[in-house]
């Protein structure tokens, strides 16, 4: 059977979420989601409230709705950050990217690059890495925009990584039609996605459609168009705020 899972979201366990564990489940559950892919950031977690999060990430689950713990991993030059679910201990903050990937891999867990176009962090990628990846995020909502991410092809394309989508939800601006596709068996729990995931049986959508190459091909062109008029719209508000604050 075929579920969506909103894919790479922050709750108030973030430092900049502003969302709590239990209203994204509602928020995501009335969009026809059955799985929030979690992606805490790194910054300011320990092992003990790490625990503390899985645990809270239980409750606020349901026997038809899975709220999967994950943690997005940063390196000390907070460029390259790594997303991370699975029987994972808490591995650190600041970590070189391979070092994290290697824990990761250690432990049993899953990764998947994040937004690959942000500060330019798909130029440091390193192809020995390729190996300790599941998937590259292709496109990320928040740095993104409403266009995928010119740079993440190439990547997918040369570590055979899979194409993943996500909002990089922390507010409701983050809000947009990408999603992931799982093809697992009920009953939905943290076992049976992370083995649906480990065996590949998952697929980016946006909009609706399977994210593939002719689904880019056809719509890129009118989105780039949208995401250019909405950077300038927003441009043309930022400006406006600070006239009227001065």
């Amino acid at each position: 059977m075929e579920f969506l899972a909103a894919f790479h979201i922050h709750s108030k366990w973030s430092y900049d979420g502003s969302w709590s564990l239990e209203d994204l489940a509602a928020k995501f559950r009335s969009r026809g989601s059955r799985i929030l892919m979690m992606t805490e950031h790194d910054r300011g977690f320990s092992t003990s409230r790490l625990d503390q999060y899985r645990e809270m990430c239980a409750r606020a689950s349901s026997r038809d709705f899975l709220v999967l713990p994950g943690v997005e991993y940063s390196d000390a030059a907070n460029r390259v950050h790594i997303l991370v679910w699975g029987p994972v201990p808490f591995i650190g903050e600041g970590l070189p990217t391979g070092e994290t990937l290697s824990a990761v891999r250690a432990a049993g867990g899953l990764a998947v690059l994040a937004h690959p176009s942000r500060r330019d962090a798909w130029r440091y990628f390193d192809p020995s890495w390729a190996d300790r990846l599941l998937g590259i995020e292709v496109w990320n909502r928040k740095y993104d925009g409403w266009a995928p991410s010119q740079t993440a092809p190439s990547l997918v394309r040369d570590s055979g990584a899979l194409p993943f989508a996500g909002l990089d939800f922390h507010t409701q601006r983050q809000s947009f039609p990408l999603e992931m596709v799982l093809e697992l068996e009920e009953p939905i729990s943290e076992e049976s996605v992370l083995n649906c995931l480990r065996a590949r049986r998952c697929q980016a959508r946006a909009f609706g459609l399977l994210f593939n190459q002719s689904l880019v091909r056809t719509a890129l062109p009118v989105l780039k168009v949208a995401e250019l008029s909405r950077r300038r719209a927003a441009s043309i508000a930022r400006s406006a705020r600070g006239s009227q604050r001065s």
